[in-house]
Formats: structure tokens, C-alpha cells, sequence
């Protein structure tokens, strides 16, 4: 009672501000609407009372907090508490014309993660509008499938208005070919921007290139790592989760374990440690331990598809396939170019015996991402199981090799083709040619199992030494 109302507001704020530090959330969103109640109560109070009768009230009304900004903190709180429609809802209350361009992105934001396209194209390009060089916005609307040529228009005049600015029309063209799943161009053309001095050892240009690269050609860890290898020296996190991945597939866990060390000791604030560290509780074949440190990267980045995709394969590892689905259905949400968010799906399907889902998918998948490889082998995957369409795989396999003859999976479901029809010897064929330019532990196991067939037990035994 000794304070004016107006002050009332302001200690109202700092209170609900110093509470949201602390990450008492509800507490918060609790003082945040008592402040704005007080605000308006404050707001009757100057409209009864001119103002003409106290001449210390204007200067002081205009050192109040904001009743936008309150809003703003409120939403963020929401976010926190992860009540995106009660975010939603207390942003939508802004009037447009007050939007400022940090509501805009959260509002945005939170339209993309409810699946609310449409607003979320209108709330990033109100973004681009009062700001053409907010490059999250960019990728926003890149990521919502706007076309690149539409979102280069606005930012078009300040390009040509600032020296030094030509490479931002070539980063829209080159993430405009990571969002439509055209990775060669993307490489090609992140290549070209990386080798400007400007944009030397970029970290977002490096984690672009090295997914890419992984996504597109398969390269393999170290490839990767010498690609992004900057990014861990520089303190930065960003697509090493990627990289991670790649190791554990090869088996290298224990320099899984010591990049996952090293990112802890950068911060584990970032949602990269944590994956990792599951990844390696993943291959370690520690479900549970996996399943416990992806929600939690979850938690901390609940856009990093890597995250969900490993929890997804947990969930599926551990029988739970429908929990599994719904978290791989996340992932191609948020990244619907990267074939190996399809990959786990479809497992999830074969594993439930859906095959007719399966093959759904897998045959958007091919129409979709384009007849590579990949998605070539994958339709023939699912193919395998129905003793109907043996032939079609068959047919889609061999269009596989064709494209790419050192294509892994590929090898490995003709192998098991051939295996089927006791073709061994054209097996045994077929892994020779795969195994001339890589060796594979499955490879080299798969065809010690050819040599066993045929009788040839000395080579055998060869192969699966070199497999162990």
C-alpha cells in the first residue's frame, strides 16, 4: 500500500521477470497477469483522472514496462510449460499493427509446430518485412516449401542496397535445394559459397554440407568430421550429432563416447550431447538409457529430428512400434527430404506387420525424393515381404546397382534375394564386385555365409575373421 499504482505494475513485472529466471514458469504466467490486470486498472485510473493535475505521471507512464513485452513473456513461459495453444492464444491477442518482429518469429514458430502452415508462411514474411535480413525467417519459409525465388523477392533491395551482400541471394538458392531434397545441387552450391572468403568455415554452411553429404553420397564418418571438422574446435555443437550417428553405424562406439565428452564439456544446454550420448547407449543396445536421453535432447531442442529419431528407434527396439510411429511421423514434419526419417517408419510398419502402410510410404517415398538409390532400395525392401511382388524388387534392386554398385543396402537385400533362390554363386559374385573398393563387416559376413553353401570353408573362415 505504500506504492502508486503504477509502480504496483512495475514491481508486479520485475517480480513475474525474476521468477521466469529462476524457471518458476507458472508462478510467472501467474505475476505476468495479476501485472496486466494492475495495467489496466491502471489504464481506468488515467482516463477518469486527467492527467493535466499531476505533472510527474507522463514521464512516469512512459517508463512502465510494456504491455506488449508482458504479453511477450507470458507466450515464452507458455513455451516453456510447453502450452503452445495458451501461447498462441495471448500472442493472437497482440493487434498486428503492434507485432513486433520477435512476436512475429514466436508466433511463427509456434503456427509450425501446431501445423498451422498458412499463418506461419503470413507470420515469417510479416518478419521478412520489417526485417529482410532475418535469416531464420528465411529458412522458415524455405523449410514450409515457399518458393526460393519468392522469399530472394524480399529481401531483393536490401541485397542491392548493402556492398558486400551478393552471396545472400546464392545461400536462399542453396538452402532452397536442401529443403526440396535436391542434395547434389546443395553441395555444389554450398561448396561455391564456402570457398568465398566472406563465408570461410562457416559453421551452418559446414553442418549443411556435411548432412548433406552424408544424406546424398553416404560419406562416411571421417569424411564427414574433416568436412565439419572445425565445428567442435570452434565451441560449436552444430551437426555433430550427424556425425555421431555415421560413427556409430561404422562401430567406432568408443569415439562416440569421446565426442559426446567433449560437446558435454562446450555445454549441455544443446540438445547434440545428449543425442549422442544416447546414440552410444543405443548401439551398446542400453534401450532403456536411450529412451531416457531423447526426450531429454527432445526437451532442449524440440526441433532436432535426430533426437526423434532416436527415441523413435528405442520405442521400436523396445516393442513399443506405436509410440515409435508417432515420433517418426514428427521427424518427417520437421524434415521431410531426409530418407532416413522414412527408413524407421517404414521398419515400424514391416514391424507391425502393416505392410500395406509400408508400402504406401515407401512408394510416396519413391515418388517424392526422386528414383535414387536409396529410394529404390527401400520400395524394394518393402517388396521382399510380400512373396507377390519377389519380381518387383528384384527389378528395383538391380535399377539400384546400376545407380550406385557400392550402395550398401542395396548389396544386402540382392544378397538376400539371391540367398532365397540358392543362387550362390551369382552372390558370391555380386559381394566380390561390392567388396573391390570397401570392406564391410556384413558384407564379408554375408558372403563367409555364401562360401559355406557352396562348400568352400577355408574362404569362409577367411571372410568372417575379416568380418569380426
Amino acid at each position: 500500500e505504500l506504492f502508486s499504482p503504477s509502480q504496483k505494475y512495475q514491481l508486479l513485472v520485475y517480480h513475474a521477470d525474476s521468477l521466469f529466471h529462476d524457471k518458476e514458469y507458472r508462478n510467472a504466467v501467474s505475476k505476468h497477469a495479476m501485472a496486466l490486470q494492475q495495467k489496466k486498472a491502471l489504464s481506468k485510473t488515467s482516463k477518469v483522472r486527467p492527467s493535466t493535475g499531476n505533472a510527474t505521471s507522463t514521464p512516469q507512464s512512459q517508463c512502465l514496462p510494456s504491455e506488449i513485452e508482458v504479453k511477450y513473456k507470458m507466450a515464452e513461459c507458455c513455451t516453456m510449460l510447453k502450452q503452445d495453444k495458451d501461447a498462441i492464444a495471448i500472442l493472437d491477442g497482440i493487434p498486428s499493427r503492434q507485432r513486433t518482429p520477435k512476436i512475429n518469429m514466436m508466433l511463427a514458430n509456434l503456427y509450425k509446430k501446431a501445423g498451422q502452415e498458412r499463418s506461419s508462411v503470413m507470420s515469417y514474411k510479416e518478419v521478412l518485412r520489417q526485417c529482410p535480413l532475418a535469416l531464420d525467417a528465411i529458412l522458415g519459409l524455405l523449410l514450409l516449401s515457399v518458393k526460393g525465388a519468392e522469399v530472394a523477392s524480399m529481401a531483393i533491395n536490401i541485397i542491392q542496397s548493402i556492398p558486400n551482400l551478393d552471396w545472400l541471394s546464392v545461400w536462399i538458392k542453396a538452402y532452397t535445394f536442401v529443403h526440396t531434397g535436391d542434395n547434389t545441387r546443395a553441395i555444389n552450391t554450398i561448396c561455391s559459397l564456402e570457398k568465398k572468403s566472406l563465408l570461410r568455415d562457416n559453421v551452418d554452411l559446414l553442418g549443411s554440407l556435411a548432412a548433406d553429404g552424408f544424406s546424398t553420397f553416404r560419406w562416411p564418418a571421417e569424411r564427414v568430421l574433416r568436412v565439419a571438422g572445425g565445428l567442435i574446435f570452434s565451441h560449436v555443437s552444430l551437426g555433430m550429432d550427424v556425425c555421431d550417428y555415421l560413427l556409430a553405424c561404422e562401430g567406432r562406439l568408443e569415439d562416440v563416447e569421446n565426442l559426446g565428452c567433449r560437446l558435454f564439456n562446450i555445454s549441455d544446454q544443446h540438445a547434440e550431447p545428449w543425442v549422442i550420448s544416447g546414440c552410444h547407449s543405443f548401439y551398446s543396445k542400453r534401450y532403456s538409457c536411450a529412451l531416457y536421453l531423447g526426450p531429454k535432447a527432445i526437451q532442449l531442442n524440440s526441433n532436432s529430428v535426430q533426437a526423434l529419431l532416436l527415441k523413435g528407434t528405442a520405442l521400436r527396439n523396445m516393442g513399443q512400434v506405436q509410440e515409435a510411429i508417432i515420433h517418426f511421423w514428427e521427424a518427417i514434419r520437421l524434415a521431410p527430404c531426409r530418407l532416413d526419417c522414412y527408413e524407421g517408419l517404414i521398419e515400424c510398419y514391416l514391424a507391425s506387420n502393416s505392410i500395406r502402410e509400408a508400402m504406401v510410404m515407401a512408394n510416396n517415398v519413391y515418388k517424392t525424393l526422386g528414383a535414387n538409390a536409396q529410394t529404390l532400395t527401400l520400395l524394394a525392401t518393402v517388396c521382399l515381404k510380400d512373396p507377390v511382388t519377389q519380381e518387383k524388387a528384384k527389378t528395383l534392386l538391380d535399377k539400384a546397382l546400376t545407380q550406385r554398385p557400392d550402395y550398401i543396402k542395396a548389396v544386402v537385400k540382392k544378397a538376400e534375394l539371391l540367398s532365397r533362390e540358392q543362387k550362390y554363386e551369382d552372390g558370391i559374385a555380386l559381394l566380390r564386385n561390392a567388396l573391390a573398393n570397401q570392406s564391410d563387416c556384413v558384407l564379408h559376413r554375408i558372403l563367409g555365409d555364401f562360401l559355406v553353401a557352396v562348400n568352400e570353408y577355408q574362404e569362409a573362415m577367411d571372410q568372417y575373421s575379416i568380418a569380426l
